[in-house]
Formats: C-alpha cells, sequence, structure tokens
C-alpha cells in the first residue's frame, strides 16, 4: 500500500480523505505565539461567561444544539471527507452531540450548586460551611482522530456548561470536524469562550502551556508525553488513552447474541474505537459454534467508501500508519501458529483493511497484548471463567469489558472481579453512552474519568470552601475586650454564663447543638 502523505507549507497542514487519498482542505499551524494569543483571549471573557450562572450558559448551549440539529448533515459530509467513516458511522457524531449538549445544559445547575454540609467537628459546630465549585479560567481539550465532531463534544460541552473557557486542539489527521464544531458556537452569536488552535505536537504543547486544566484522548505513549508536561507546571490533567478490551463468552450466553454484539463491538468504526472489542475468550464447550456465528457475521460486513446511502457497514483506516500496524498484528501471529479464517489483509484500496477473525490465538501474540485500533477480532478458547477472568486481567490496559453470560448474577459477579474501568454485561459500548456513570481507564488506560454524572462537570472546577458565622458577632466592646475606659462591657459579662453553657456542651455534637439552641445564640443563622 503507498502511504498518503501530507503536503503542507510553512503555515498549513492539508487534509486528505484516507479512501481514496485526494485533499479535502487545509488549516493554519498555529505557532506557540499564536496559541498563547488565543489563550489571553479566552481569558478576558471567560469571567463574564462564569457569571451568567448555569441558567445563562444553558440558553447558549441549546442554542448550539439547534445548531447542531440544523446542520446534522453538513457536519456528517465533513466527517466522512476527512475519515472516510461509513455514512452510519459519522451520522452519529452530530446526533450524540445534541444529547450531550442537552444532558449537560439540563442539570449543570443541579450538579453546580453550593453543597453545606454538617460539622462533624463541634468545633466548626457555630460556623455555616460551604463548598462552591468554581471553573478552570481556560481548559485545554487534546482529540484524537477517529471521532472528530463527537470526541470534542464529550468533554467540551461540560467544560463550557461549568463555566471555563475552552481552548480546543484536534489532531492533525482530522481537523476539519472542529473547525466546524468551533465555528458554530460562532455562528449562533455565543460569547468567544470557544477557540481553536490547529497543528501538530508543537500546538499541542502550547496548549498545555497556556491553560490551567488538559483534558487529553489519545494513545498511551502520547498520554505520557502530556502527563509529564502538565507535571512541570503542576497542572491538574485527565487522561483517556489506550485500550486492549476483553469479551468474555461463557458456555451458558445467548451465542446468537454475543456473536452480533461483539462483531460489531469488534468492527464499529473500523475497530478504531477506544473500547473496541479486541480480543475474546470464550468457554470450551461452546469455542467451535461461537466462532462459527461471529466468523458469519463478519463475512456478512460490507465493507467500502460511503456516501451518504448507508450502503456500507465498515470504512477505511483513519491513518496510513493503521493498516501496517494491523497487518503486522495479523502475520505475527499466523507466523506464530494462528489462523486467519476470514480477512486477514488490505483490500489494495486506500486504507482498507478486510474485517478478520483470527483463531488459534494464544496470549503471547501482540494481536492480544498490544492495542491493535482495527478491525480483527482474536479468539481464544478457555477452560473456564475463572481462565477468562485470569486471561482478561492480564493486560497493562484496563478500559472496559464484555461479559456475555444467560446469568445475570453470574456476569455482575464476574464484573467486580475484572480490572477495567467498566463492564458491559450482554452489550457492547453502552457505557459509553450512559452519561450518569463514570467512564475511565484503570492501569496504562487512563488517569480520571468523563461523564459520570456530577464527576464530569465537576472535574472542570475548583472546590472552593466557605465558612460564615451561624452566631451573632459583636463589636469589639461587646466581646469582653476592654473598652477605652478600663472596663469591661456589662452586657457581655450577662452572657458569660451562656457562653461557659456553650463551651461545656461541645463534649458532643448533640451536646453542642443543644447548648447552643438553650443559650439563645443558635436562633440566628
Amino acid at each position: 500500500m503507498t502511504a498518503i502523505q501530507p503536503k503542507t507549507d510553512a503555515s498549513t497542514l492539508a487534509v486528505y480523505n484516507p479512501a481514496d487519498g485526494r485533499a479535502v482542505g487545509t488549516v493554519p499551524i498555529d505557532t506557540p505565539d499564536a496559541v498563547a494569543a488565543k489563550a489571553r483571549e479566552l481569558r478576558l471573557f471567560q469571567p463574564e461567561w462564569e457569571a451568567l450562572g448555569p441558567r445563562g450558559r444553558k440558553r447558549w448551549l441549546l442554542k448550539y444544539q439547534e445548531w447542531v440539529l440544523d446542520n446534522a448533515e453538513h457536519i456528517s459530509d465533513v466527517v466522512q471527507s476527512e475519515s472516510a467513516k461509513t455514512r452510519a458511522d459519522a451520522s452519529g457524531e452530530p446526533a450524540v452531540t445534541a444529547s450531550l449538549l442537552d444532558y449537560w445544559a439540563g442539570h449543570a445547575e443541579q450538579f453546580l450548586a453550593d453543597e453545606h454540609p454538617r460539622s462533624f467537628n463541634p468545633l466548626a459546630v457555630t460556623k455555616k460551611l460551604t463548598t462552591t465549585y468554581r471553573p478552570y479560567p481556560v481548559v485545554g481539550v487534546i482529540t484524537p482522530w477517529n471521532f472528530p465532531f463527537l470526541m470534542p463534544a464529550v468533554d467540551v460541552v461540560a467544560a463550557l456548561a461549568a463555566g471555563a473557557a475552552v481552548l480546543l486542539k484536534p489532531s492533525e489527521v482530522t481537523p476539519l470536524s472542529a473547525v466546524e464544531f468551533v465555528r458554530g458556537w460562532a455562528e449562533v452569536g455565543a460569547p468567544p469562550v470557544l477557540a481553536l488552535a490547529t497543528g501538530y505536537g508543537d500546538t499541542g504543547a502550547a496548549v498545555i502551556a497556556n491553560v490551567d486544566f488538559v483534558q487529553f484522548t489519545g494513545s498511551t505513549a502520547t498520554g505520557r508525553k502530556v502527563a509529564v508536561a502538565c507535571a512541570e507546571r503542576l497542572l491538574p490533567y485527565s487522561l483517556e488513552l489506550g485500550g486492549k478490551d476483553p469479551a468474555l463468552v461463557l458456555a451458558d450466553a445467548d451465542l446468537d447474541r454475543a456473536a452480533n454484539g461483539i462483531a460489531w463491538g469488534g468492527m464499529y468504526n473500523s475497530g478504531q474505537v477506544c473500547v473496541s472489542v479486541e480480543r475474546v475468550y470464550v468457554e470450551a464447550p461452546v469455542y467451535d459454534e461461537f466462532v462459527a456465528k461471529l466468523t458469519e457475521k463478519v463475512r456478512l460486513l460490507r465493507q467500502g467508501q460511503d456516501d451518504r446511502k448507508f450502503a456500507f457497514d465498515v470504512g477505511p483506516l483513519a491513518t496510513s500508519a493503521q493498516p501496517d500496524k494491523v497487518q503486522r498484528h495479523v502475520d505475527e501471529a499466523i507466523a506464530a501458529g494462528a489462523r486467519a479464517i476470514t480477512g486477514g489483509k488490505p483490500t489494495g484500496t486506500g486504507t482498507f483493511f478486510e474485517p478478520t477473525v483470527l483463531v488459534d490465538v494464544d496470549q503471547s501474540m501482540s494481536c492480544m497484548t498490544e492495542e491493535t485500533f482495527g478491525p480483527i477480532l482474536p479468539v481464544v478458547k478457555v477452560a473456564d471463567e475463572v481462565e477468562a477472568i485470569r486471561l482478561a486481567n492480564d493486560s497493562v490496559y484496563g478500559l472496559s469489558a464484555t461479559v456475555w453470560t444467560g446469568d445475570k448474577e453470574r456476569g455482575e459477579r464476574i464484573a467486580r472481579r475484572l480490572d477495567v474501568g467498566a463492564v458491559n454485561i450482554n452489550d457492547v459500548i453502552s457505557n459509553a453512552f450512559a452519561y450518569d456513570i463514570p467512564m475511565g481507564g484503570w492501569k496504562h488506560s487512563g488517569v480520571g474519568t468523563r461523564l459520570g454524572g456530577a464527576s464530569g462537570i465537576l472535574k472542570y472546577c475548583r472546590p472552593q470552601a466557605i465558612t460564615s458565622p451561624r452566631i451573632p458577632t459583636w463589636p469589639r466592646s461587646r466581646c469582653g475586650i476592654p473598652s477605652h475606659d478600663g472596663g469591661s462591657n456589662s452586657r457581655w459579662a450577662c452572657c458569660a454564663p451562656r457562653r461557659l453553657a456553650v463551651c461545656a456542651g461541645w463534649a458532643s455534637r448533640r451536646g453542642a447543638r443543644s447548648a447552643l439552641r438553650e443559650s439563645g445564640v443558635y436562633e440566628q443563622p
């Protein structure tokens, strides 16, 4: 296969369709100085955006949602132009973006509300305690190429809802969708608290150097570099990184459902999803039957370059490097004794790679240990669930997993033994659409989470603790401090018994409250 080589001058970056190699657009390469200027401008407008409060920001988020829905076809066209994914995959991006806008706009006020905990310590009983949440002024969001419109939405929307300004840096492979994302925000007349920085790694480094919080989604190798750069600035960050998600198929599973789900979970977006099924463990009694059903499903998938007609199920890989990596994993497996019972090679056009099922695979092969990010499903026979769990956990990654069983309680029990951030029982990728539970990786799959109800928006905020008096505060002359004439305030002297009663009650929280009420001091908030 001939690699598609990007052609750029010193100031622009060209974007190509991976299916046929045609140029589809250019974007500027932002210098570090240009990125710094964008961050400074965001800081000018962020205080006013924060001051709008959740209700004021909701208005703009919902107005932007209308723009996304009105322009869904155009957005899908742009996504396809630079990624060549199928129409079904592309059209899902504006749809889920609209759903995220609805969720964060509708819940931000509840999630950002001040909290007023009751004090455990008797010494703080006389204080009103408040935790308030203030946004990081400028959040940097660095996104990958696999979902060029949706991935910005997953993080940018929550950060905007929190009251932060956002500097978005998309992948250099698919920046055109991000251009549309930011253009839409400006087109609805929203406050200028969303800016775009395009370019290569130097541009991303400049983003990290000029923001107050970083959300990065991408490879584990790059994530490590991001973490180091953030640590140098003592900058908080969240990372969603690579995965090698296992599927466990037990003997009591509905095999038709398992084959359907795993075929889709492994081939959706050509396998280029952080939570794609990348390895499959099947109990021995049903191994042959499951492999036959899975192979049939994969063989029936339609692969090709789609237009608006929803004609294909699997598109090409997004970069010229991905087919080489997928081919290496297949070749190394076959050389070590595995077999490709369907697929196993590039199609010879663009970056397409045939949907592939590998059998006679063992745990030592690169297709079982390294993230593939492509349309292959290696299947391993296991003796029982104990072996399946052991092999599933034998990985440096821990993003998500799926368990297929006819026994719900058994599935939930196994889920609690898997070292991953999410487990879907008898389904795939469903956790990514459940906004009320956290999505994040364990081990080398990431740091922190996204989504997760309130935690998904509070991650972009700094908690601030405020204490204020519950009891009246008296002037200097009424607090037992001698007045200028040398005497002490007689009224405070009369209150001395009450003060002693309060102090005596501090032996317990209940005693403190009781003493305050009896003294009359607790009457005022």
